[in-house]
Formats: C-alpha cells, structure tokens, sequence
C-alpha cells in the first residue's frame, strides 16, 4: 500500500509535463503489465510487398487491419521504454484497468500521404505529440515525449506503407492512443499508461465525399460543459454524443453541431470537427476556451487563410450568425475542409452557397497543394519519411 501511495504522489511530478506552460500556449510493477505479453513482436523488416490487396477506389472511412502496430508502456516513474513495432493484433487488458473502469484515455489522428515521386509525408505530427501532452495533463496521465510521438507515428508509417494509399486515392490514417492500461479500483491515477500507435487507409470521412454537408444544430445534447475536458481529445467525449448523431443520421443529417451547454445559442464545434462561417471577406470560428478542441487542421486552415488575406477572428459565435453567413464549412484530419450545404435549426432549414468558388474550396486547395508537394512549404509542415 505504501509502495502504490508512493507511486501516485509521484504520478504527476514525475511525468513528462516540465514543458506544459509551452505546451498550454498553443493552447507498477511488471505484475501488472496489462498490454498482453504474448503479442509475438515481429521487427519490421520492409519486406512486405508495396501494394495492400485493397481497392483504392472504394476506400471509405473504416478499419482495414494493415501490417504493424506500435506499442510501449510506462510505470509511475513516467518514463516510457523503447518501444517496438508489433504484428498487429489484439491487446490484453487487466478487468480493472483505468481505461475501462474510469475513462483514462486520450488519442490522436494523423495521416501520411504518398506523392506522385513516391515519396511518403506526415503533416504536422509535432501538433498532434504537443497536444496529445496537453490532454495527458488534464487527465493525470503519463504522456510519451513530443520526440517519441513523432518517431513512433514515423515507424508506423513506414512499417505500413504498402497500406498508403496512391496519390488521389486517399491516405494512411494513423491513430496514436495513450490509455491507462494499469489496474485501479479506488478512483486514481492509473500505475501503467500504453502508449500504442495503428494505422489504416481511409478515403472519405463522410459518405457525401467532397459534396457539401447537411447539418442538423442539436439544441437538447451537449457534447462539453465549461471547465470539463471538452478541450481534450480524451476517449470519454465521444461516446456521449452518439445519441444525437444517430439521431440526426436517422434523419437524413451528415452530423450534428453542437451548442454551447450555459447559454445554448452559441456555435461549438460538430462531432468530428471544427466549424467555420464566412461572412464576406470575414472568417469566424469559436475560440478554444476549454469547451471546444484545438484541431490540427483547424489551426493549419487559420493560418493559410490569413496568409490568403481573409480576416479570420476567433470568438463566440451566436447561432444566428451562423444562420446568417454566406458559407459555413468544416475542418479536421479525418474531414478535412469540407463545405456545408444546409443547416437546420428549430425546423428551419438554410441553404448556404456551393461550389467551385468557395473559400472553402480556396483553403482546401491550398491544404490538398502543401500536402501532395504541388504547392512549396514554406512553414516547415511537412515531415519526410524515409
């Protein structure tokens, strides 16, 4: 009981949270191993053939198992081991891991994309590592460094290339998640975080592909309150809002934007992304203040605009304003820019413009350029892997 005691008290100190206030700016023992000992860790050896047996054309948006996963794992000295690159398979979890009884869980998204010359790039994986560190804080976790992050997604990328897809067709999706795999009964820190990267090639997100979207504004549900962990990718800020997406899905909605839960007449963010209108040459998008989280994209899509010469203003939006705009689209890794079609509000249905001259489309353009080389990066986005 002393040696658990001490291990808690040391939980937080211990970590890898001495770069926090950097970080918040853009923005037990081998008995208890709980990742199954058993995975049978094949090295990668590049061997494999360089083409998945998939139809590219038919991607989607789904699990397709691929070759290799990722896995490593901390004690409550914060330190995680070198981690390998596994056959992938299943895990092995302890009944009272604090993932499955108390929500500890945090993950992230990313992709690798394949160009025209073959070469292969992650964007902004640094992005995903720092705020992968944020969420580990708020949610008393043990997190990997932003340089173990990157090198892991790295080793995963090319340990399943073969699965990224070629140029046009789509991209690698790569899921980085921390989980508090050690076991807990009284509500605590858990002793054991696994750290486990996978990917898997993915097309479209939402079955209209790049068509414009039809959102439903959900005035009952609440995906985050003020002062919870709204702000955080944490695994326990998905489920809940299920309801109302298979409830406005039933009705024919591509996803749901959600209000915030105090006043509820201000924009927030939908279930999957984060939410943009245009009105002229003014782009608005809610802040993040905690309630909302800080996407890659979204954050990528504020500073090209700006570069493009649109005022973008981050600040509470009001539902009617929202109503009100020219153009609303979405943003996020798995979506990324895609325009709105039809918002309805209170049985009002409105039509918003679409098309070819879209901000929209101007953003993602240039988003679509940087990442397939046709455009020159400039900012030091990009990451070749080689």
């Amino acid at each position: 009981m002393l040696q658990k005691s001490r291990c808690l008290r040391n939980l937080i100190p211990s970590s890898s949270f001495g770069s926090l206030p950097k970080i918040s700016a853009f923005y037990a023992s081998g008995a208890s191993s709980s990742v199954q000992e058993a995975l049978e860790p094949t090295p990668y050896s590049g061997s494999d053939d360089e083409n998945g047996d998939i139809d590219w054309d038919n991607l989607g948006f789904g699990i397709k198992q691929t070759d290799y996963m990722y896995v490593t794992k901390s004690t409550c000295d914060g330190v995680f081991e070198q981690g390998q690159l596994s056959r992938f398979g299943n895990i092995e979890l302890n009944p009272s891991a604090g993932v499955l009884n108390y929500g500890q869980g945090l993950f992230e998204g990313t992709k690798a994309f394949r160009r025209e010359d073959g070469s292969l790039f992650l964007f902004r994986p640094d992005q995903n590592a720092i705020r992968m560190q944020f969420g580990a804080d708020r949610m008393c976790m043990h997190s990997p460094s932003i340089d173990q992050f990157v090198d892991a997604v790295k080793q995963t990328a090319l340990a399943n290339r073969r699965w990224i897809p070629p140029p046009g067709k789509g991209s690698l999706y790569i899921r980085p998640l921390l989980i508090g795999s050690g076991p807990i009964l009284g509500l605590a820190p858990a002793p054991e975080y696994t750290f486990l990267v996978f990917a898997s090639p993915v097309g479209n997100y939402f079955k209209e592909g790049l068509s414009s979207l039809n959102l439903y504004i959900e005035d009952e549900f609440h995906r985050a309150t003020r002062g919870g962990a709204g702000g955080v990718k944490s695994i326990s800020n998905y489920s809940p809002v299920l309801k109302a997406l298979t409830r406005a899905k039933g009705r024919g909605f591509s996803d749901v934007i959600f209000l915030d839960s105090m006043y509820k007449k201000n924009l927030e963010e939908a279930t999957s992304c984060n939410v943009f209108v245009v009105k002229g040459n003014l782009i608005s998008t809610p802040p993040t203040n905690g309630n909302i989280l800080p996407g890659v994209t979204r954050k990528t899509v504020i500073d090209i605009a700006r570069d493009h010469g649109y005022q973008v203003e981050e600040r509470t939006v009001p539902v009617e304003e929202l109503l009100d705009g020219d153009e609303v689209f979405c943003t996020g890794t798995a979506v990324g820019v895609l325009p709105v079609g039809t918002i309805t509000y209170k049985g009002k249905r409105v039509e918003y413009k679409t098309g070819s001259r879209l901000v929209s489309w101007d953003l993602y353009s240039t988003l679509v350029g940087l990442q397939s080389g046709l455009i020159e990066d400039k900012k030091g986005w990009l990451l070749e892997i080689k």
